[in-house]
């Protein structure tokens, strides 16, 4: 007795509901997952991957789908010709699916390799100051890129000679060849193996490049940083990377920021942390103190009685918003009181008056004899009750 078949929107994990681009998202993960490419020798992996395949063929043609939604397998039970039913498969378009998965594989997406294309992206990192970051900055940076040959004028040819038609491929740069697959025959694309995709063959290279059409020289280059950034984000600056080829742009250069840690400063987003200390009468008696931003010092007023660890925030003394300089982050500063330490006699002896007066002494014991006369008068009370025999 055969095997009965899964329901399709079972084998693809969709919802009778689902509309066809749902549809074909869910078997292009399914296809890229058990494709026999991608699993050479994987039986078990044909065998669903064949069975995702076989799913979508139905649910991706309206009337098949239709056929199916009404009749179930029994749709496609007769007839010949299909791959496991009343239809053929071999008539069915999959180059759309696969042109994403595989590239141009099936040959639904081939790229146009003699057409102008955008070199490649060159990257770079420079270091800067916490401050610089802050308020932006202008960087030189320096760095090897390449520039056209002035001797071939960037065709890579010898002077007085010229890059010729490749005849392997017609100047096409692409060789397409046939191959019969599950699906049928499919056309499949590789590279030009004799002009690498060029569509020219150098017979004569030029003595100055070597055929490669570019001359690398060291340059300098202004970078500028704008106020705001932050470590780890990028600079581009347009069309300072890899020269295109046939005629396409250069490629852009991207310069990564690398911000140096501040001794006092510590940033979030756009705001600045730091902590500043204060001195117990400071704390005490409230007042004006100095405090250090990006801007410079300031000058705070603290209320009387401020505790340690009390916090502060400094109202756009932060860092510029990027890309819009008339917004700012805050500052928020956490006050530290300092307790004194080294003192002297007569500073021991003004806070022990201070102490008496304010009578914030909490669990302090005065001085050893007062503590022993105390217990030795507790003592001698309960003796007179007579609990110590």
């Amino acid at each position: 007795m055969a095997e009965q078949k899964r329901d399709y929107y079972e084998v693809l994990g969709v919802d009778k509901n689902a509309d066809e681009e749902t549809i074909k998202k869910a078997y292009r993960v399914l296809a890229k997952k058990y494709h026999p490419d991608m699993n050479p020798g994987d039986k078990n992996a044909e065998a669903k991957f064949k069975e995702a395949s076989e799913a979508y063929a139905v649910l991706s043609d309206p009337q098949k789908k239709a056929q199916y939604d009404q009749f179930g397998h029994a749709a496609f039970s007769q007839g010949g010709g299909g791959y496991s039913g009343g239809f053929d498969f071999n008539s069915m378009d999959f180059g759309d699916i696969f042109g994403d998965l595989f590239g141009d594989m099936f040959g639904s997406r081939r790229a146009n390799r003699t057409g102008p294309r955008k070199g490649a992206n060159l990257r770079t990192a420079v270091r800067i100051t916490f401050e610089e970051a802050v308020f932006g900055c202008d960087k030189e940076i320096e760095l090897t890129l390449k520039d056209e040959c002035s001797k071939c004028h960037g065709t890579g040819a010898k002077a007085g000679t010229s890059p010729v038609t490749c005849p392997k491929c017609g100047g096409k740069g692409q060789i397409v060849y046939t191959q019969q697959s599950l699906f049928g025959t499919v056309q499949n694309v590789q590279t030009c193996p004799d002009c690498s995709g060029t569509g020219k063959i150098i017979k004569e290279k030029c003595t100055d490049c070597y055929g490669t059409g570019y001359i690398s020289n060291r340059k300098k280059i202004e970078v500028s940083i704008p106020a705001g950034i932050d470590n780890g984000q990028c600079v581009r600056i347009r069309e300072k990377g890899e020269p295109g080829s046939n005629g396409g742009p250069r490629g852009d250069l991207l310069v990564e920021i690398n911000v140096s840690r501040h001794p006092i400063f510590q940033r979030r987003d756009y705001d600045i942390f730091s902590t500043a200390p204060i001195s117990y009468a400071q704390a005490a008696l409230g007042g004006e103190i100095m405090i250090d931003t990006v801007d410079g010092k300031v000058i705070n007023t603290i209320k009387p009685g401020t505790q340690t660890d009390t916090k502060i925030r400094l109202k756009g003394k932060g860092v510029p918003v990027l890309n819009n300089k008339n917004a700012r982050g805050d500052h928020y500063v956490t006050l530290v009181v300092q307790v004194p330490t080294g003192l002297t006699q007569s500073a021991r002896d003004l806070l022990k008056q201070f102490d008496s007066v304010t009578g914030d002494s909490l669990n302090y014991v005065k001085n050893h004899t007062d503590e022993a006369s105390t217990d030795n008068s507790a003592k001698n009370k309960k003796k007179k009750k007579g609990i110590f025999n």
